[in-house]
């Protein structure tokens, strides 16, 4: 089994020896995978709905893995999880802002993490700006291309460290700071959204008048100032 390029990614920043929680498992390929190449000691597999769970159960047992390595669980969020129980929790193909609530939403799992490796779908600087008031910083970044999207791939450590400018949060400090291959598209795509709020507001007058609309103007100016490096 091969991962595409997104999982992989998530996969490649898991530490060594790990004992790590999926989360929103969906078929339990991540789960497999860490497992197999040796990266996990142990995996929870965690999904809320019915149908990626039974999907999960399926894939741990036609690639003959056991409860002992690989645990596969019906729950929301962390719920499903014990404190101290795993040190590494993956969140994947779901937005930033529920990616806060979940961890939010199970402080006493959280507390005892080491490590995080999360994909937001969207608000992935709301998500990062979270992670820093909250006393964990970006120790790493990636992008992935995947059916011709890119992904954003963050791994946050606990500490304390001080908040990156709003653009960098925006784009990504660690991101910014490496300038991967794909950081130029990554960048564009933020642009051609932006681009699109503008053309949005240009339709009426008083959205045109609107500080609003002069913030988004100025933002996409800095977007496009950092596609020259």
């Amino acid at each position: 089994m091969k991962l595409g390029d997104r999982l992989q990614a998530l996969a490649d920043f898991v530490p060594q020896g790990s004992r790590v929680a999926d989360i929103g498992t969906d078929h339990g390929y991540l789960a497999v995978e860490l497992v197999k190449s040796g990266k996990a000691k142990f995996v929870v597999a965690s999904d809320k709905n019915a149908g990626p769970y039974e999907a999960a159960v399926r894939t741990v047992r036609e690639n003959g893995l056991t409860d002992e390595s690989i645990s596969v669980r019906l729950g929301d969020g962390l719920k499903s999880l014990k404190p101290g129980e795993v040190d590494t929790v993956c969140i994947a193909g779901m937005g930033g802002t529920l990616m806060v609530e979940i961890l939010e939403g199970s402080p006493e799992v959280v507390e005892k993490l080491e490590t995080l490796v999360l994909q937001p779908q969207s608000a992935a600087a709301d998500l990062r700006r979270w992670l820093y008031r909250k006393r964990w910083y970006i120790e790493d970044e990636s992008l992935a291309l995947d059916d011709s999207r890119i992904y954003e791939i963050i791994k946050a450590k606990r500490g304390r460290r001080k908040m990156p400018e709003p653009l960098l949060l925006e784009i990504g400090p660690v991101l910014w700071q490496k300038k991967p291959p794909l950081l130029r598209h990554h960048i564009e795509a933020l642009l051609f959204q932006e681009r699109r709020v503008a053309a949005g507001m240009e339709k009426s007058e008083a959205a045109k008048k609107s500080k609003k609309y002069q913030a988004v103007i100025r933002h996409i100016k800095e977007l496009g100032e950092h596609l020259s490096w």
